[in-house]
């Protein structure tokens, strides 16, 4: 039933490219971020739940 619902959408074939796509971006984008980030926030972040001191919002 799915087979036939889709065969009969015409250009179907470009929505798995997109989503493939979307999904490369995303991900490179990802990346991308992560290897830009300060080190040092990083490093703070890492220690935090190990640490007793506590956040308290101004």
């Amino acid at each position: 039933m799915i087979k036939n619902s889709l065969a009969s959408i015409s250009d179907v074939a470009i929505y798995p490219v997109i989503s493939l796509s979307i999904f490369v971006a995303f991900f490179v984008l990802l990346g991308y971020m992560v290897f830009r980030a300060d080190k040092k926030y990083i490093k703070h972040m890492e220690e935090m739940p190990l640490t007793d001191e506590v956040y308290q919002k101004d």
